[in-house]
């Protein structure tokens, strides 16, 4: 009886978001009142019956059927719509002479930035005195453990992280198939708009007839985007009620100086890209305000991938960001240079395992040499859950350190995820600011702009 009443209370939230939607309540407002009731639901759900209770685990899996099921048609999309934006920013000669420029940048702002949120990941470790020793390991610490132990043997070197990023099959690519597909369909995209320029001087006429087709083509994906991109309320409000409900609150309080820790070195870095922003000539406080949905989503769904057509939308509607250079920094930030996952996690997991094997995690030379690695690793991490523990794995293996105790954080993981993925999307927004203001490329009247125009659907 109880999964019955859950649901049709769902549905019934489900109702009032149309609602407001019929009543031209704004779409980010939409999108924070769905937040906002999906964490009050999923806190009355856990507190009526229960953490782990049997109604709980017997409801989530219809929550799933809006929550995933939002999260999956935004991975759908996502793919295609990195492939067709790039090559349609060619035929609309958006990129141009400076695309090598633009790319370097972008990765450089990335790489930069990941080294930054490490050094505050080692700050905020040694203020708060963190050391893996003092967490009591249960069951499903030491499962996990085992678990990315495992995982470690099919763990890549960096020169065979670098090598997968080159696209074998492109079609293979398309689906997502590999950590590094999206890099991949990046390169792939990119030469296929070299060659549309090349064809565009020796034929002018097949080549016009190409761009027909690619801005066709473009079209049609984006209508998708924004069908997709309506659901988000709903999706969001499902997210939210189901990581709530099954949040363990009585491992959040007993880890809690973890979590905080996580959440200060997490809002410093954000702190980083205000600045970031803020030295590029532009209001950083205009910034929070237009990524704020986009951030939220991040934050509820925990995927980068997932994000990446609200990252898109956010930085060509709302930050003035040129379509090309967006898609670049939006597909490059899914696996490279992450600033939560890559950056802030795996450098305060080994300053908090280090002292476990006698190792001294403060002495000038372990921090360099923790940064370094930690910069260099954060190429090819997958813009997904589970990226985070790939990018651990590396960090650990190379400043040879057990790996088996990376599974300590298991019972808050998913709390902590959500702030670094936020992150990691802000870094990937704040790399298409900086690429296009160097560049002279960024329409400052629309980055400017708070009028209802610049919404995302």
């Amino acid at each position: 009886m109880g999964i019955i009443v859950n649901i049709a209370i769902l549905i019934g939230l489900l109702v009032f978001l149309y609602f407001l939607k019929k009543k031209n309540v704004k779409f980010s407002n939409r999108v924070f009142i769905a937040l906002a009731i999906g964490v009050v639901f999923g806190a009355v759900l856990q507190w009526i019956y229960g953490f782990g209770s049997e109604t709980i685990t017997k409801t989530m899996p219809w929550f799933n059927i809006i929550g995933n099921g939002y999260v999956k048609l935004l991975q759908m999309v996502a793919m295609p719509l990195v492939f067709i934006s790039i090559l349609a920013a060619f035929t609309k000669v958006t990129i141009g002479k400076n695309l090598g420029k633009i790319a370097s940048i972008i990765l450089a702002v990335l790489i930069g930035t990941t080294a930054i949120a490490a050094s505050l990941g080692i700050l905020s470790t040694a203020i708060f005195d963190l050391d893996a020793s003092q967490i009591m390991q249960g069951e499903s610490e030491v499962a996990r453990g085992e678990e990315i132990v495992q995982k470690a043997e099919n763990v890549k070197t960096l020169p065979e992280h670098i090598l997968e990023m080159f696209p074998a099959n492109p079609f293979l690519d398309m689906t997502g198939a590999r950590s590094t597909s999206t890099i991949a369909v990046v390169i792939f995209a990119a030469l296929l708009g070299f060659a549309y320029l090349q064809l565009q001087r020796k034929d002018e006429e097949t080549a016009n007839t190409v761009k027909k087709g690619v801005d066709a083509i473009y079209g049609l994906v984006m209508g998708v985007v924004r069908i997709v991109l309506q659901l988000t309320p709903y999706g969001v409000l499902a997210i939210m009620a189901r990581t709530v409900a099954t949040s363990n609150f009585g491992a959040i309080a007993d880890l809690g100086k973890f979590v905080i820790a996580s959440y200060a070195a997490l809002i410093a870095m954000f702190i980083v890209h205000l600045i970031i922003v803020s030295l590029t000539g532009l209001n950083p406080v205009l910034y929070v305000k237009k990524v704020a949905e986009t951030l939220s989503f991040a934050f509820s769904s925990r995927s980068s991938a997932a994000t990446l057509p609200l990252n898109l939308q956010t930085q060509t509607k709302r930050l003035g960001v040129p379509e090309g250079i967006a898609n670049f920094a939006g597909s490059f930030g899914l696996s490279i240079g992450q600033n939560g996952c890559a950056g802030v996690y795996p450098a305060m997991l080994a300053v908090m395992i280090a002292p476990t094997v006698g190792i001294d995690p403060f002495t000038p030379g372990f921090i360099a040499m923790l940064i370094l690695i930690v910069a260099i690793s954060s190429f090819g991490v997958a813009g997904v859950g589970g990226g985070a523990t790939f990018a651990a794995i590396i960090v650990l293996s190379a400043m040879d350190l057990p790996l088996a105790l990376a599974g300590i954080l298991i019972s808050v993981e998913p709390l902590i995820d959500m702030g670094r993925t936020a992150l990691n999307v802000s870094g990937s927004m704040v790399s298409g600011i900086v690429s296009s203001r160097i560049t002279k490329e960024l329409d400052t009247e629309i980055y400017n702009d708070t009028s209802e125009k610049t919404s995302l659907v």
